[in-house]
């Protein structure tokens, strides 16, 4: 009975084994019928249908080639791994969310990736109304960038999608290590696109302590070339952005680089000089004491002929990065520039103290009826002598002084605007001459004239001298320029009649605040003009100077041309124009004469000379007719305008470039 059993056990279990496998092999038909036979795909249609063949792990024939020109470059595995995507960004997505354009199943093996990353995220923000999220602005960004922009190779696709960078089933967030968007992965990511820059990044000083070191400081891809806002870096504006990128990390370099010309007109948007990426090289960054380096003291002078062809060896010790905060390192420009602080802290307090109280003992004189010169009613002077004038320049001279008043005016705006390239206003002063290059030739050819003028004048001024008055002229008489003791008694007796100690002082043909006026321009001449050759010509001088001697011209030549704009338009001007006695302004210098009265009452000592040598009538001379009246006062009231307005921007600079 026991073994009936077992017999009839065994049958059983055989028949249920039979109908086990039989079962499995129609259901295996089933399935595999489901998967050749269309299957409509719809919004409901979830991961694990899309995953049934895209899960199969070993399928090695489950991918499809790329082609680039119409060759096969690559084989794109269709294989997707299901718990990589469970850990992504998109767990909650749905494959048909993405993939729009796979409408059955089966689907052809070459169905090409259209996938819209821009309208999804849209859509979702969309739904989240009030809330801000910088994903819209980095679609914007994108949507603008060369990566959006068709492929020159094959224009049906575009330069680089979303998923390239940020990948497809695996995007992580950008903090996270196993992102194609983390810090140290964006090389990487690049790379797969720009293969040859990046192996020349891999290689240079950045990508070694990115890729060697982890180092999370080090610049990566996106640092300088942004992420989103990606631009062709042969357009201006890139180059530019680029540029100012360097100085997010070296700030002192960027800085040091901003203060020399290169630096001054780049940041004004002229990319055709010296930038940081065509020293240091794009992406084979070295240390500047590698041997393989641009920069390296070996290569240095080479590097510097890929511009300035015929530079020598002086010229390449010029410090490009010098500055005037380490006298170990750079002595000469610590030195120069204390100095130059001192001269201008000296002057400006000497000269604006000496106004002030001016002013302020001219008004109070005024106030109380003590004006040397007594006006009516209309403003004009009421002594009788007025009626008659006495010439103080000559149309020579005068033509002289508005030739250098105008190449004044062009030097100051063309060279400050370089000086102080970072404020609002440079661009535009830039623009109205046509870009840095044109306003360089209008600064030298102002230059030049106020030159030719500078020196002309002498050339008359020694002739007079030696050959037409050599017999009759006095080097420390009244009528020379060359300071004498009395101008020293001048000065005291102007201080005491300041602080209302004694009477106004009285002066012959030059007084000695003209006299400063008329020498501060030998020591500029000087000063700026030999920095400017030598910034001007520096392959020449060079030849026989060595390189610090640039990095000190650039300094003087700016804070030097500084201090006569500032003076000519504080000082200068408030001699002639803006004292209480002149206010609004001295058309004597576009006129050429003053009034009798005026004329005895400022220059007594000259009136009673004249007199008494019997020379007064040759330098007297009519009033001037209502028309030189009239445009000497239009020709004076905009020159002092625009003096002014210089004076603003010059101050304006200072203020916002240098001192905060």
């Amino acid at each position: 009975m026991m073994k009936f059993s077992h017999f009839i056990a065994g049958k059983l279990l055989l028949l249920l084994m039979l109908f086990n496998i039989t079962a499995q092999a129609e259901l295996s038909e089933e399935y595999r019928k489901s998967l050749t036979e269309p299957r409509l795909i719809t919004e409901e249609t979830t991961n694990k249908v899309c995953l049934e063949c895209h899960n199969v792990e070993g399928a090695t024939d489950f991918a499809v080639s790329e082609f680039d020109s119409g060759s096969p470059v690559r084989e794109r595995s269709l294989y997707i791994d299901a718990d990589t995507f469970m850990d992504s960004v998109h767990n909650e997505t749905k494959c048909v969310g993405c993939h729009v354009d796979i409408k059955q199943m089966p689907h052809k093996k070459d169905v090409q990736r259209s996938t819209d990353c821009v309208k999804c995220h849209e859509e979702n923000i969309q739904r989240m109304a009030g809330t801000e999220n910088k994903v819209l602005t980095n679609i914007s960004h994108y949507l603008d960038s060369i990566h959006a922009q068709p492929n020159k190779d094959n224009p049906d696709q575009v330069n680089a999608t979303c998923w390239q960078c940020h990948g497809k089933h695996n995007v992580f967030p950008i903090d996270d290590k196993e992102s194609q968007t983390y810090r140290l992965s964006t090389p990487e990511t690049c790379g797969n696109c720009h293969d040859e820059i990046f192996k020349e990044y891999t290689q240079s000083v950045h990508g070694a302590e990115v890729k060697r070191y982890g180092n999370m400081e080090a610049a990566v891809c996106s640092d300088c070339h942004s992420a989103h806002t990606i631009a062709s870096p042969e357009e201006d504006p890139v180059k530019i952005a680029i540029t100012e990128s360097c100085g997010n990390c070296h700030e002192e370099e960027y800085d040091t680089y901003r203060n020399t010309y290169h630096g001054q007109v780049s940041k004004l948007g002229y990319t055709h000089t010296a930038k940081c990426f065509e020293c240091h090289e794009f992406h084979k960054t070295q240390r500047v004491d590698d041997v393989k380096s641009k920069v390296h003291i070996d290569n240095r002078l080479e590097t510097c002929r890929e511009c300035h062809e015929d530079a020598t060896a002086g010229f390449a010790t010029f410090q490009p990065h010098g500055h005037s905060h380490d006298f170990a390192k750079y002595p000469q420009i610590w030195i120069v520039t204390k100095f130059m602080i001192a001269l201008l802290v000296g002057v400006f307090l000497v000269f604006w103290l000496h106004s002030a109280l001016w002013f302020y003992r001219e008004y109070m004189d005024r106030k109380t009826g003590k004006a040397h010169i007594h006006i009516d009613h209309n403003g004009d002077p009421t002594d009788p002598d007025t009626c008659q004038y006495v010439e103080r320049f000559t149309w020579p001279w005068r033509l002289a002084h508005l030739i250098l008043a105008i190449a004044v005016m062009v030097l100051t705006l063309t060279g400050t605007a370089v000086l102080y390239a970072g404020t609002f206003w440079a661009p535009y002063v830039m623009k109205m001459f046509g870009g840095p290059e044109i306003a360089a030739i209008v600064h030298r050819v102002a230059a030049v004239t106020f030159a030719g003028i500078f020196f002309g004048h002498l050339v008359v001024v020694l002739y007079r001298i030696f050959v037409t008055n050599r017999k009759t002229f006095k080097w420390f008489g009244p009528t020379s320029l060359i300071p004498r003791w009395q101008d020293m008694y001048d000065v005291i007796a102007m201080v005491k009649w300041f602080f209302n100690k004694g009477p106004r002082p009285a002066f012959d043909h030059w007084a000695y605040f003209e006299k400063f006026d008329y020498w501060a321009p030998f020591w500029g001449m000087f000063i700026i003009g030999f920095s400017g050759l030598v910034l001007w010509f520096p392959n020449f001088f060079a030849m026989f100077l060595p390189g610090w001697v640039f990095n000190v011209a650039t300094i003087v030549h700016g804070e030097e041309a500084f201090l006569a704009a500032v003076f000519l338009f504080t000082v200068h001007f408030f001699n002639c124009h803006f004292r209480p006695d002149k206010f609004p302004q001295d058309t004597v210098m576009f006129t050429g004469r003053i009034t009798m009265a005026e004329f005895k009452e400022e220059r007594p000592f000259e009136y009673e000379r004249l007199v008494k040598d019997g020379t007064l009538e040759r330098y007297l001379v009519g009033a001037p007719s209502a028309r030189m009246a009239k445009y000497s006062s239009i020709l004076g009231g905009t020159l002092i305008i625009i003096g002014l307005i210089l004076l603003f921007l010059v101050l304006q600079g200072l203020i916002f470039e240098v001192i905060l």
